[in-house]
């Protein structure tokens, strides 16, 4: 598995690095905002991270510390165009591997992408971890969520949910503690051509509840006024 995500918002830088991690053989995936880029990170594995600072949404600090709140250890290598000492501080004390300032040379980026991935090869002579069967779970509280089943339960009783539902209770049980926008959620889970209703999405904000009290969860879907929504553990 040779997949890099790479996490930027302008669409040049992205493409550029899309291009040259191509020609090196990388099999690539792009994110144009932090939250997207927690969304692919949470879905796929990848053999690392290529994360910008600044992006919208949520910045790529906030990305780090998430991941690694999560147990993610897969390696970041974060860009900034920020130079000073305390910014390449706080990035690198929210978990990022390595840091380079924009502007940067392609060249010096994947060597230092290759040297993360040589730090962090696993160790031929230990032999291979069995397969953990509940690793694809997300949990949160007494929530549990298969992305590859499709599939959410709380406790041991299973959540009947309609497509849109499951797609918009993973969405925000994927990035816990975070609030995303109503544009945010309408882009990820209805296209990005889908015109923004706040009053169909609190509609089916209002089915995933009744159906998570019926199910006995505690209150985990939290309504920021004038912004969107978070799922916050109890």
């Amino acid at each position: 598995m040779n997949r890099v995500l790479v996490a930027d918002d302008d669409r040049a830088v992205r493409e550029s690095l899309e291009r040259a991690l191509h020609l090196e053989g990388y099999d690539v995936t792009t994110a144009c905002d932090g939250v997207e880029a927690l969304t692919q990170a949470r879905r796929q594995s990848f053999r690392a991270l290529v994360v910008d600072v600044s992006m919208p949404h949520v910045d790529g600090v906030a990305v780090c510390r998430v991941l690694r709140a999560d147990g993610d250890s897969t390696p970041l290598l974060m860009l900034t165009a920020r130079a000073a000492a305390p910014d390449r501080i706080a990035g690198l004390d929210a978990g990022a591997d390595d840091y380079l300032t924009k502007p940067f040379d392609v060249h010096e980026l994947l060597a230092r992408l290759r040297a993360l991935l040589r730090r962090t090869a696993p160790d031929p002579d230990e032999p291979p971890k069995a397969a953990d069967p509940g690793r694809d779970l997300l949990r949160v509280g007494p929530l549990r969520i298969s992305a590859a089943a499709r599939r959410a339960w709380c406790g041991r009783t299973e959540l009947s949910l309609s497509r849109t539902e499951f797609d918009l209770l993973e969405l925000l049980a994927c990035h816990e503690g975070i609030v995303l926008d109503h544009a945010g959620i309408y882009r990820d889970v209805w296209g990005s051509g889908a015109a923004v209703d706040p009053k169909n999405l609190a509609t089916y904000i209002g089915y995933l509840r009744r159906k998570l009290a019926a199910a006995g969860a505690p209150d985990l879907i939290h309504t920021v006024r004038g912004v969107g929504y978070a799922v916050r553990r109890p």
